[in-house]
């Protein structure tokens, strides 16, 4: 917050928020943006964000840096099969639970909602459709909701200079997250 001084008062502007641009030319950098601020606002809605599983993938991946290590420097020659197959299953994990998870939630604080959200994206190369699901965390809850999904054109919510005009798209994911809270607007 900046303070502007003008005829003996003093008033507070708030900072002005730099728009979010993109390379329209890179896929990548459209889904980086656009997924970013999908974990913003599912985060303001009072989501907070489980990092269990991240975690897990670190562990998993200093132990096969561990495993490496020994297998290299060790005086007695190991072979690297353990490194191969603690790689293959940290890949497994992956690939098994995690998909195309952008996020995964705990509850909202004060909500009767027993479990999180696992909000996750796609973006098809050589396509302009970008498509988020909102699914349960726990699909076996008894506070379980069916998923739902938006599948909308990129080009809906950037600018001809690759600025995201964020209200429309802010508009739209909140609605998403509404379809699977049961909340009308």
């Amino acid at each position: 917050m900046s303070q502007k001084k003008g005829g003996g008062e003093t008033a507070i502007v708030p900072p002005t928020k730099t728009p979010k641009k993109a390379n329209l030319m890179d896929p990548n950098s459209i889904k980086h943006i656009l997924d970013e601020s999908v974990t913003e606002i599912v985060k303001s809605r009072g989501y907070t964000e489980n990092v269990r599983m991240s975690n897990l993938r670190l562990l998993m991946g200093f132990i096969i840096i561990i495993v490496a290590l020994v297998a290299q420097f060790y005086k007695k020659n190991l072979d690297f099969g353990k490194y191969v197959l603690l790689g293959v299953v940290l890949q497994l994990i992956v690939y098994i639970k995690e998909k195309d998870a952008i996020l995964f939630t705990y509850p909202p604080t004060g909500s009767f909602n027993s479990t999180g959200l696992i909000i996750s994206s796609k973006f098809p190369r050589f396509s302009d459709m970008y498509n988020l699901s909102i699914t349960t965390a726990d699909p076996k809850s008894i506070s379980a909701k069916e998923p739902v999904q938006l599948t909308k054109s990129v080009t809906q919510w950037f600018t001809k200079d690759g600025v995201l005009v964020e209200g429309l798209f802010w508009k739209d994911v909140e609605g998403l997250i509404n379809k699977y809270t049961g909340k009308s607007k």
